[in-house]
């Protein structure tokens, strides 16, 4: 399986979505990943028509149907191949204060 990150996002390649996924419509003319935090940029695809944005229980599922672009405005563009896709976010773990945290953009 294959896995893809751009900036706090991460992309884990899976092989089928989950049966109860519901499909989003875009928001903006473009597909939104992850909106930053800081700076108020997104992890956005503007190829509409090469994929497809899924959500179960908050978490999201990218589904490229041809091959399609991921952009940011700090990050540099990640084209992303055909296939089924889990959105995550990058953690750091605080060993001294035993945590867990989400990276922010």
């Amino acid at each position: 399986m294959r896995q893809l990150q751009q900036g706090d996002v991460l992309l884990n390649q899976i092989k089928t979505l989950p049966k109860d996924a519901k499909q989003l419509k875009p928001k903006d003319k473009r597909y939104i990943l992850a909106d930053g935090e800081v700076t108020g940029h997104a992890h956005a695809i503007e190829a509409l028509e090469s994929v497809e944005l899924y959500e179960v229980n908050d978490t999201l599922y990218l589904k490229v149907i041809s091959p399609a672009p991921l952009i940011h405005e700090e990050h540099n563009t990640v084209n992303l191949p055909v296939g089924i896709y889990e959105v995550g976010r990058v953690v750091e773990i605080d060993p001294f204060e035993q945590e867990i945290r989400r990276v922010h953009d």
